[in-house]
């Protein structure tokens, strides 16, 4: 008891910060400003790590429903994603969405010379 008072007496931190959490979202909120969804790829070129961190957040969502004890997603960080249409499941696109990204590309670069690499 002895050691708690001293951890409390210089500001010991007892629950896990945050920031590391909200940085990626910031990060993701930029991603869909910039492209107009939230459907990071998993080796995002631009950004390895905000394609792990997504690949994350939808297992941990996964592991959640399944009433698993090891996710630790929370409600909020959840509703957070829902509000920016995260979408949980890994799907395809359809035929349609992808279209629409190779319009959105041909009116900003005049082509539709897309290069591989290119998100």
């Amino acid at each position: 008891e002895d050691r708690i008072q001293l951890l409390n007496k210089v500001g010991f931190e007892w629950r896990q910060s945050q920031a590391p959490w909200n940085k990626r979202y910031e990060e993701l909120l930029s991603f869909v400003q910039e492209f107009g969804h939230a459907r990071v790829q998993r080796r995002f070129p631009k950004n390895p790590s905000l394609g792990e961190w997504v690949h994350n957040q939808r297992r941990k969502h996964k592991n959640n429903l399944k009433d698993d004890a090891s996710s630790k997603i929370k409600k909020d960080q959840i509703e957070l994603l829902n509000k920016v249409g995260f979408e949980w499941g890994r799907c395809r696109k359809p035929w349609e969405n992808i279209y629409e990204e190779l319009v959105r590309f041909v009116n900003k670069f005049g082509h539709a010379r897309v290069p591989q690499n290119f998100l």
